[in-house]
């Protein structure tokens, strides 16, 4: 019998696989581009330098491909740098005959429907690989934070609004939802794994799926069950997961609580009633933040109460990476409807976010800010700006820039034009 959507998730899973030699490397802030090139081609040197090991995308017919992928992943990470309201607003900016089309992308337009046909039947595995690449490039460019801790990679969903015409994505009722489930690797702070499948999609399978023998998981309670902890524990994968206050607990061995912290409890234990209870014993802690009382569980057995409540604090960051990645990339701001489309959407948002860590790590040596975000979208405007002067006046694009960069705008090219 077929299996339903739910308890067969979309094949649409991207593993950025990375060595051991990989997770261990030091920060080492590399130039990734001459200073004399405009920000826009600085922020897409890793993506243009990877494009040409991707495997091919051929053309079904006889004839080329006048929108390659190459176009086709160029304008969409255009799409989320800018504060587009749609695919549309896009389109219609691009083609904007008043001002020339950005770099790298098509310069005689972007047509409608060949921009919305190729984001809903092809490139998909090509943004696959690419994403691979750009994890493993700003791996390499950032070093890992929590070397002592070990692989760590937070694992939640995120749930995506959909149209009603979008039946796959079955939630309740009277609403559809989809639902992203992302692995992030904390040491990091990057992307690593992706799976879409409907609103109701189950959480737990996935977690089987994006958790790698070797790696530490940190989860919330919705991940808690006893049957995968046991087998977690037989295949050499490690947890770190909150699990629910009223679940039972044998202890089997009361271990030291450090003193003068907000643990309030260390010790070996099985979860669950004797129904239902775990075969292997586990570490469980306790500890206090303000009022509220939390409970986690881990197999590893080389940390400490304080590591261990350490671990779970940094799955905050994963939340923080899904309210900066919809609120400010328009991750979620739908262009297509299918299960194809919106997946080239999402890793289109993952593949931006990769570029904007490596460009700012190489430029300024922080993470994604707004701050840093909106300044580099006021750049990218003015330098589309100065590509649509005259070639007589192309001499004076530097000395404009600057004037208009002074000013924090670029409503002053149109006197500076007319002056010249």
């Amino acid at each position: 019998m077929e299996q339903s959507f739910s308890e067969k998730p979309l094949p649409l899973l991207l593993t950025a696989s990375m060595s051991t030699e990989d997770l261990m490397l030091v920060p080492k802030p590399v130039k990734i581009a001459p200073d004399d090139i405009s920000d826009w081609e600085a922020l897409l040197v890793p993506l243009t330098n990877q494009l040409p090991y991707i495997t091919p995308l051929e053309s079904l017919s006889n004839r080329p491909l006048t929108f390659t992928i190459s176009d086709q992943i160029y304008t969409l990470v255009y799409f989320h740098c800018e504060e587009y309201t749609s695919g549309c607003a896009l389109i219609e900016d691009v083609n904007d005959p008043k001002q020339s089309p950005p770099e790298f992308l098509p310069q005689n337009g972007v047509p409608k429907s060949t921009f919305f046909e190729a984001i809903g039947s092809r490139g998909l595995p090509q943004m696959f690989e690419v994403f691979e690449r750009l994890s493993c490039k700003a791996a390499k460019a950032l070093g890992t934070k929590y070397y002592r801790l070990g692989s760590l990679c937070a694992i939640d969903s995120s749930l995506v609004d959909a149209t009603l015409s979008m039946e796959w994505a079955d939630y309740t009722a009277k609403t559809n939802k989809a639902k992203v489930h992302l692995c992030f690797d904390i040491n990091f702070g990057i992307p690593r794994k992706i799976i879409l499948t409907e609103g109701k999609g189950a959480e737990r399978p996935v977690a089987d799926m994006q958790l790698e023998k070797g790696q530490t998981g940190v989860m919330d309670r919705g991940y808690q069950d006893h049957q995968r902890f046991d087998a977690w524990q037989a295949e050499g994968k490690y947890f770190v997961c909150r699990i629910r206050q009223n679940t039972q607990k044998t202890v089997v061995r009361e271990l030291p609580i450090p003193p003068n912290s907000n643990i309030i409890f260390f010790a070996q234990v099985y979860l669950g009633d004797q129904q239902h209870r775990t075969q292997n014993t586990f570490r469980l802690v306790g500890f206090k933040v303000g009022r509220k009382l939390f409970w986690v569980v881990t197999n590893r057995t080389d940390l400490t109460a304080l590591e261990i409540a350490q671990i779970y604090r940094l799955r905050w960051e994963i939340e923080k990476f899904f309210a900066w990645w919809k609120r400010h990339l328009n991750v979620y701001h739908l262009i297509a409807r299918s299960p194809y489309g919106l997946m080239m959407q999402l890793l289109a948002g993952l593949i931006t976010y990769l570029l904007l860590i490596i460009y700012f790590y190489w430029r300024y040596l922080e993470y994604p800010s707004l701050f840093r975000l909106r300044q580099l979208r006021r750049t990218i405007r003015i330098e589309r700006a100065l590509r649509s002067i005259p070639s007589i006046l192309l001499s004076k694009r530097k000395s404009i820039f600057l004037f208009m960069e002074r000013r924090g705008t670029w409503g002053k090219l149109n006197i500076i034009v007319a002056i010249f």
